[in-house]
């Protein structure tokens, strides 16, 4: 027989959940209803990064076990009348009608169809072209760790110290490190991933050690990649509060810049993220209150250039853009 469906009464609207005890998480049994009632526990937090931004969801329609896929698009048939959605265009130039929450509810109701993940843009509604957010993403290569993306975390903070900025520093869930930061939405995508490629190489000569901004990973070796090109059209990273599709059901968590060098990602799960917010502990309370002028990184990418070191590739899916570089792997670059 089947499970009976629930109403559930979210911002005003009545959301709908099937299969509340279907098994999302085998190795810790949690259930949909189980990532329900997550989203719904750390509301405010996560509605703070999705809220006014097109967000592609990541679905498990029977768990982490079964089918995945990112949907970019509303369905056509099915939705409430009240979910929003913003139209984007991708690098292809087509376009599409993506989720864009205004309420909690957009986020329960993506829920119920089983997604698990949410990867809001870095842009809100009213400029879908212009982003208010630039993302810095430490990603830890073979041979390091979660505990070497806090060291460069660290270089970032001073970078921004020296410029007036404040940042945002958060978990990925996995091994690496967020490091958010407001901007005014003035700049195009294409300005603002030269800020962050400024930005990256900053952060690389200052620890060549242990920063790389190489893109091809055989060149990347034993050192943290600042991803740069999170920063590029339609590239999106999981946002703050959302749940990552790993057996343990850890979340991506803000933390502030003293805890990031005292935790680990799996102190932050479905479990014990809720309490935490309950609490009062929501390092990015105050990520909207200010927005900082990205014109120094242009700058420095401007003086970048004008020293011979120009952009870097881009993803493999895009079109060829103008100034960048071969989009060729070094070794077979060398054997061609």
């Amino acid at each position: 027989m089947a499970a009976k469906a629930e109403e559930i009464e979210v911002a005003g609207r009545d959301v709908r959940l099937t299969n509340r005890d279907k098994i999302y998480f085998p190795e810790r049994g949690f259930t949909k209803g189980d990532v329900f009632d997550y989203y719904l526990a750390v509301g405010e937090g996560i509605l703070r990064a999705l809220r006014e931004r097109p967000t592609t969801v990541q679905r498990f329609p029977d768990g982490i076990d079964g089918e995945m896929f990112f949907q970019k698009r509303v369905p056509a048939r099915g939705v409430p009348e009240w979910v929003r959605t913003a139209s984007i265009a991708f690098p292809s130039g087509r376009k599409a009608d993506e989720l864009c929450p205004a309420d909690l509810a957009h986020v329960a109701w993506a829920a119920q169809l089983g997604t698990i993940v949410f990867h809001p843009w870095p842009v809100r509604v009213t400029d879908v072209d212009s982003p208010d957010e630039l993302r810095i993403d430490l990603d830890p290569q073979p041979g390091t760790d979660f505990a070497d993306a806090v060291t460069v975390a660290g270089e970032v903070r001073a970078l921004f110290d020296e410029l007036g900025w404040i940042g945002y520093p958060k978990t990925s869930g996995g091994r690496g490190v967020h490091v958010y930061v407001r901007i005014s939405p003035q700049w195009s995508f294409v300005q603002v991933r030269r800020a962050a490629i400024a930005l990256a190489r900053r952060v690389e000569r200052r620890r060549p050690d242990l920063v790389t901004t190489n893109w091809w990973k055989e060149e990347r070796g034993e050192r943290v990649f600042v991803d740069f090109n999170q920063m590029a059209r339609d590239r999106t990273i999981a946002c703050a509060y959302s749940l990552r599709a790993n057996p343990r059901a850890t979340v991506s968590t803000p933390v502030s810049w003293d805890e990031l060098t005292q935790v680990e990602p799996n102190d932050f799960d479905l479990r014990t993220v809720p309490a935490r917010l309950a609490a009062g502990a929501d390092p990015h309370a105050g990520i909207d209150d200010v927005e900082h002028d990205l014109t120094p990184l242009l700058e420095w990418a401007r003086q970048d250039e004008s020293e011979g070191i120009g952009d870097l590739p881009y993803p493999p899916d895009y079109p060829k853009m103008p100034g960048e570089p071969l989009r060729v792997q070094p070794s077979r670059a060398r054997n061609g």
